[in-house]
């Protein structure tokens, strides 16, 4: 069995099908919340699921590859079978989906020379490693094998960036050398431009909108009338970047659209029917005049919240599949408890000055390099030298920053420096026969995964200059923070320069919940070794999600990374999430 279609309807064994699909990306949701979040989804009379898989978790290392714990797409899929949902799968290479680097693995950047998403030789055969080892493990998941994948996608809206058809030609081989027999289909926005460059003649080509359903489908009919109508990423909310104000879409104008497309005879997938989280540092970033990284929320504002819980939203929408005769079942969901636990003293801290040696192997150089030289994907990097005078002042200038640098002289905080955006000058002078020590450390803080600025390497690209001499011999302390537990602690006080903060709590049951940082400015947050992912005080966001299944009964320690001070050493759970 086969998806198929005709001029107007798919079809599955012979039998006309509409498809209603949901995102839900597995590695934004820990696997203990799958099958909630699944059983939401056909709950809410949705038959298919929608997911990304993102290159840079399943080979975070070159040649090493991990599909287990929260990468267990096998796993996530059999969970949707069992509860009767097909599954659209998009292994990109590139997924775009707001995440970190638009899901390339950051080690592509080590060679200076790569080119991506286009036809060049030595970057096609690393996709087509990658995906050897992707189809070996979906293909006996296809629908014609007894699984439930219906759709796979070649790329992913690839005429928002390149127009290459011998790129996707070889894309859409790869498929076929892997015996993928499944319906290969392509995504794009509506205009000319992305559909005439971001598909092939012979492949399904389905659109991407938020709203105009009317426009949107009458434009895809002059490139394909001999096909369904289907909304390949129905965009029923958005994401955030810090420093904006959170999204929001109201319940009653998504159902309208959905509505719309329904009369429409329209297939679609809701993008996003649950977002999740951007855990650890794998938020991405656009860049259209600035710099702009999203926040570890991926709320969404769709169907279910960020900890799952069912919205007006997701009722509306329902109502909207009920109106359209489809099926709604009858399955026992329930929305997970939260649970406030107060308030913890953070009682051990630590400068990270003095434990770089326990973090870090130092990288001795004349000139600085960007993370990905250092094989360095995510986290921070500390660019030290010394400079002996005399020097007269000149400006601090810092070339090719990616993307926020804190300063310090001998110790002591002198000033920020961000991206592209305006700063107070940070002058330095040395006198005759003094001899001061330059830090700068420099946060990765995601990168673009949008645009023409993707090759985005971390760190310093390029050089540090006072005036226009450039400044050499460098230490560079790479400190990508996978875990801590090299890290020894002292009492607790609150500093005035980069720490580490450690608190713990006993509690008697597990629920989710949410911390709040009111106390803290900008950082990252591990709850029992897992990395939360990042906080700033410039919000909109200002908690972060703590599902319960990170918790555990009894001792639960918490460390924070603080870049800039702390004012008291306390932090609070709460049982409700403020996102702005």
């Amino acid at each position: 069995m086969k998806l198929t279609y005709d001029q107007e309807n798919f079809y599955l064994d012979n039998k006309k099908i509409t498809i209603l699909s949901g995102a839900i990306h597995y590695f934004r949701v820990v696997p203990e919340y799958w099958e909630d979040r699944l059983k939401k989804l056909k709950a809410c009379g949705f038959n298919t699921v929608e997911t990304y898989m993102p290159w840079n978790l399943h080979e975070e290392v070159e040649n090493e590859y991990n599909f287990s714990g929260m990468l267990d797409i096998e796993r996530f899929l059999k969970i949707a079978k069992e509860l009767g949902l097909y599954a659209i799968v998009r292994p990109g290479p590139y997924i775009c989906a707001e995440w970190e680097f638009g899901g390339f693995p950051a080690w592509l950047l080590k060679d200076s020379d790569m080119k991506l998403r286009c036809h060049y030789a030595p970057y096609e055969e690393k996709v087509r490693k990658y995906f050897h080892e992707v189809m070996t493990r979906l293909r006996p998941h296809l629908l014609e094998n007894g699984g439930n994948i219906i759709m796979m996608q070649v790329e992913n809206e690839y005429g928002s960036y390149g127009n290459d058809k011998d790129y996707l030609r070889a894309i859409e081989q790869m498929y076929h050398d892997e015996q993928m027999n499944v319906c290969l289909f392509t995504s794009d926005g509506d205009d000319d431009s992305m559909l005439n460059g971001g598909t092939l003649p012979h492949l399904l080509k389905i659109v991407n909108f938020g709203s105009n359903s009317e426009r949107n489908f009458n434009n895809l009919l002059k490139v394909q009338p001999d096909a369904p109508l289907m909304c390949g990423e129905f965009w029923n909310g958005w994401f955030d970047h810090w420093g904006e104000e959170h999204h929001v879409r109201e319940a009653d104008d998504t159902a309208k659209e959905f509505d719309a497309i329904l009369n429409r005879n329209g297939s679609i997938n809701f993008y996003m029917f649950h977002g999740g989280t951007n855990f650890n540092f794998y938020n991405g970033a656009n860049y259209y005049d600035d710099y702009a990284p999203t926040v570890t929320s991926y709320d969404y504002h769709c169907l279910l919240n960020e900890n799952g819980d069912r919205t007006k939203k997701y009722y509306a929408c329902q109502d909207v599949i009920r109106q359209h005769g489809f099926e709604i079942p009858e399955l026992d969901c329930i929305d997970q408890p939260k649970k406030t636990y107060g308030k913890i003293t953070l009682d051990k801290a630590v400068p990270l000055f003095k434990c770089l040696e326990q973090l870090s192997q130092k990288v001795s150089l004349p000139y600085v390099l960007p993370m990905e030289k250092l094989d360095q994907n995510f986290g921070y990097i500390l660019y030290r030298t010394h400079l002996t005078g005399p020097y007269q002042p000149r400006e601090l200038n810092i070339h090719g920053l990616h993307d926020r640098a804190t300063v310090y002289l001998d110790g002591k905080y002198v000033g920020v420096v961000e991206r592209n955006q305006p700063h107070e000058k940070i002058m330095i002078g040395v006198e005759k026969g003094q001899t001061i020590q330059l830090d700068i450390f420099v946060e990765n803080m995601g990168r673009v995964n949008y645009g023409p600025e993707l090759y985005d390497r971390k760190g310093i690209t390029k050089a540090v200059c006072l005036g226009l001499q450039e400044l050499h011999h460098w230490e560079m302390y790479p400190l990508p923070m996978k875990e801590l537990t090299s890290i020894t602690y002292k009492d607790g006080q609150c500093y005035h320069e980069p720490a580490f903060y450690q608190g713990t709590f006993e509690i008697d049951e597990c629920q989710d919940t949410f911390i709040y940082l009111d106390h803290f400015n900008k950082g990252h947050v591990y709850i029992n070794g897992f990395n939360l992912g990042r906080y700033w005080k410039k919000g909109p966001q200002r908690s972060l999600y703590i599902p319960a299944p990170l918790l555990k009964q009894g001792l639960n320690k918490i460390e924070i990374f603080e870049i800039h001070q702390c004012d008291d050493l306390s932090v609070e759970l709460k049982d409700t999430p403020d996102l702005g």
